[in-house]
């Protein structure tokens, strides 16, 4: 299989509950990974959201999945993706952040930092 790379901002959702480290990505991501339309690596799903069942496209253990900042980088995670019709950006379930060793020190602020990272070494997040 071909490597093919994209670089997106993406939510960290805590309530994205999963048991594997999983990210939901909109169409257009799936397009620009030639994941889409689905293909044989994919299983649809209907999954439990807070908004009611969403249809998506599971392809699991797929993608390395890393965070890129301007003075650091994360460990790569092998991840799951979930394709979404409904979705307009990625988003990190909480066993991917784990996986990450993100910690989020605001929800409202928008503050965040590695897990190896010193307490006052904050983070912002990042715009779309």
């Amino acid at each position: 299989m071909r490597e093919r790379v994209t670089e997106e901002v993406a939510l960290l959702n805590s309530g994205f509950e999963a048991p594997t480290p999983q990210l939901l990505i909109p169409i257009s991501t799936a397009k620009a990974l030639e994941l889409w339309p689905p293909t044989g690596e994919s299983k649809e799903l209907i999954v439990d959201t807070a908004g009611g069942p969403l249809r998506v496209w599971f392809y699991p253990r797929i993608a390395l999945v890393k965070v890129i900042t301007s003075d650091a980088e994360s460990r790569e995670v092998l991840t799951d993706l979930l394709v979404s019709p409904l979705a307009d950006e990625p988003l990190i379930s909480d066993m991917l952040a784990e996986e990450l060793e993100i910690v989020v020190e605001s929800f409202g602020r928008g503050l965040w930092r590695f897990r190896s990272e010193a307490p006052g070494k904050l983070r912002p997040s990042e715009r779309r």
